[in-house]
């Protein structure tokens, strides 16, 4: 049986326990996001390894592709970092891999099995860190995922306590602010220069009294959308332009 480590978004960071599991695999496919190349170096020395790049990923990774279509483990596989990239047809492929959004899936169309493997690189919403195995019987080519839940810690409890409260301290405020002034362009540009501090979405939520929802909705469009500011924050999310 072979094994086939897969991962993506890790911006950055190698988890010492996503480091256990794939040394135990043949393979390693990671979806981008990788940010740096100290990390890439890293899983060489795991398994060989097979890499696209991701939109995070600058101008070290412009010798990488940004999709691949290749013989693994006796799976014809296609990665792309992003689905929306995918080819419409891909009847031809027995493994489909992307990353991207940071939500595991897991689905299949036809004889395709599509797999986002979700991010098991630093904690950045209340989503859970996950990463998949895909098993591989050599004899007959079936295959089977195993998803791995990387961190079960109290992180997004926490993240809704504190949610809680930052709602109540907005009710405290007797609503005094409309969405408008709450989310002004300045008060955004606070915002995401704390998410390039590396704050948590529990920390800002409470920080600027907005809940946790809102707080995750900001984080992500700004960390998926390189080069965006705080106007383009706004407009996104469907806010009046300041006047």
């Amino acid at each position: 049986m072979k094994r086939i480590g897969v991962l993506s978004d890790t911006h950055g960071k190698l988890r010492d326990e996503v480091a256990e599991i794939l040394q135990g695999c043949d393979v390693i496919l990671h979806a981008g996001d990788i940010n740096t190349p100290k990390v890439m170096e890293s899983l060489k020395e795991i398994a060989p390894l097979y890499i696209v790049r991701g939109n995070a990923d600058k101008e070290w990774a412009e010798g990488l592709s940004e999709s691949l279509s290749e013989e693994i483990c006796g799976l014809r596989v296609f990665m792309v970092h992003n689905k929306k990239h995918m080819p419409k047809e891909m009847g031809h492929y027995d493994l489909a891999v992307f990353g991207h959004s940071h939500k595991y899936e897991e689905r299949r169309e036809g004889d395709c099995l599509f797999l986002n493997p979700g991010s098991c690189g630093p904690r950045r919403f209340s989503q859970p860190v996950t990463m998949a195995v895909v098993e591989v019987e050599e004899e007959t080519g079936e295959l089977r995922v195993i998803r791995k839940d990387i961190v079960q810690d109290t992180q997004v409890s926490t993240d809704q306590k504190n949610g809680c409260a930052a709602s109540e301290k907005e009710k405290a405020d007797g609503g005094k602010k409309s969405s408008e002034e709450a989310f002004s362009v300045d008060k955004l540009r606070l915002i995401l220069r704390d998410v390039d501090k590396g704050k948590s979405v529990s920390d800002i939520a409470v920080k600027y009294g907005i809940s946790i929802e809102m707080t995750e909705q900001i984080c992500r469009l700004y960390l998926t959308h390189p080069g965006i500011d705080a106007a383009g924050v706004r407009e996104k999310m469907g806010m009046p332009r300041d006047r």
